[in-house]
């Protein structure tokens, strides 16, 4: 396993450099550089956060598949964090933490001894091992396990730059409202900034007559200590009823954010230093899931950001990373998922990143995962042959207009290869389409 050179990101942190952006409405859009970054020798890797260091951490499959563990790139090469023991681990969720320090989750060597699933399931291939899962820190390529709330699993998913990780973790309680092979009780927590130090937040209190929340999930924090996620029942721990709303916790105080007119999967995935969240909300009712990113301030509420080429074409939507610009990255998809696009949002236009891409590259984005505040994105592409690939793409000033007219409308439609639409869904709580 390869650890990240102390020398190398201490370098970086001292002399990073940093790329100039002018506004895309300025200037009529800058061409990405983009190139594929390398991968452990299986089908799919991801590149699911980028912070101001230019440090992007995902996940990259093994050969044949079977496994992923949570990788790190840095100028290019690749480098394994490992796991706690067991077969899998993965950095889901954008970080954002620009000191060295990645967060995630983590297999260990121990059989639940409940044959829970888990969370972690969710985002590794292959069938459930079954084994106990726990949130990391991972300070400078050394993972350390995060404690529990007594239970046997814990999820990682973000750090600030004052070493507060939030996540969720397991309690000993056996909750009625879980859906097997889910049974202990679940709530949002703060780990640090001490080493064992770690802090429930609540769910939000019910209302009036009104059956009470008893899980919660904390989903990103900023350095403000301002903490998003969800609030629900138990459900499965992913996805569905787990996330009936999206909460704000301030001092520990949640709030509920509102939404965009659905029940469930109304699931927070960003924060910025300015306290601007985004994510993806149910617009409809119903127990099914037709999802829209949405953008959330305190003076403005829950926004719908709608689809890239609307309800006619792209039917769902989901807003994944928020740099401290306000620019705002994810996947825009046609039902089912059959077709995905990434895409960038800003000054109120939603834009196929695929549009943006300078001449040279010819893999299709299917989703953009996370910016830094230098404008720099990472995310999923997909190959000719099927292959899911982790990316980078930097800004630029090469104006091909012309060459990325061409790119938007031959992108749109490229069928969404199985084992990325396979990890979509499952990362939903959904085994088919909805």
């Amino acid at each position: 396993m390869h650890k990240i050179p102390y020398a190398i990101l201490s370098a970086l942190w001292a002399g990073s450099a940093v790329v100039t952006q002018t506004s895309l409405a300025a200037s009529g859009g800058p061409d990405y550089s983009v190139y594929n970054l390398p991968s452990a020798g299986g089908t799919v890797s991801s590149g699911n956060s980028i912070n101001n260091l230019g440090i992007i951490s995902g996940d990259s499959n093994q050969p044949g598949d079977q496994t992923t563990h949570a990788t790190v790139w840095l100028f290019g090469s690749r480098f394994d964090l490992g796991t706690l023991g067991g077969a899998n681990s993965d950095v889901q969720w954008p970080v954002k933490n620009n000191v060295g320090v990645i967060s995630g989750i983590a297999e260990t060597a121990t059989v639940n001894k409940l044959g829970e699933a888990w969370s972690c399931s969710a985002f590794f291939p292959g069938n459930p091992t079954l084994h106990d899962c726990l949130g990391f820190v991972s300070d400078w390529g050394k993972l350390r396990a995060l404690p529990t709330l007594g239970g046997y699993n814990g999820f990682a998913t973000g750090t600030n730059d004052f070493g507060q990780t939030v996540g969720w973790a397991e309690n000993t309680v056996h909750d009625s409202t879980c859906n097997l092979p889910q049974v202990l009780q679940f709530r949002a927590v703060i780990w640090g900034p001490g080493k064992n130090q770690i802090e429930e937040l609540p769910p939000l209190p019910p209302l009036p007559g009104a059956a009470p929340d008893t899980v919660s999930a904390a989903t990103a924090i900023n350095d403000h200590g301002q903490v998003v996620g969800i609030s629900g029942i138990c459900s499965n721990a992913v996805g569905g009823l787990s996330a009936i709303h999206a909460v704000i916790w301030q001092n520990g105080k949640p709030s509920d954010m509102g939404n965009i007119g659905g029940a469930a999967w109304n699931t927070p995935m960003a924060i910025n230093q300015s306290g601007v969240v985004v994510g993806f909300a149910n617009v409809q009712a119903g127990s099914g899931l037709l999802a829209h990113a949405f953008i959330w301030s305190r003076s403005g509420g829950m926004q719908d950001l709608g689809t890239l080429r609307g309800q006619g074409v792209d039917a769902q939507s989901q807003a994944l990373g928020i740099n401290d610009q306000g620019q705002v990255v994810g996947l825009s998809c046609t039902a089912g998922f059959a077709s995905c696009a990434a895409f960038l949002w800003q000054n109120g236009v939603m834009t196929n990143l695929n549009a943006l891409v300078a001449p040279g590259y010819d893999d299709q984005l299917i989703q953009a995962s996370d910016i830094n505040d230098e404008g720099v994105i990472t995310g999923e592409a997909a190959d000719a042959a099927g292959d899911v690939l982790s990316f980078v793409a930097t800004p630029g000033y090469n104006q091909s207009r012309q060459h990325a007219a061409a790119t938007a409308d031959s992108t749109r439609n490229v069928p969404l290869p199985a084992k990325l639409r396979t990890k979509l869904l499952q990362r939903l709580g959904l085994k088919t389409p909805e």
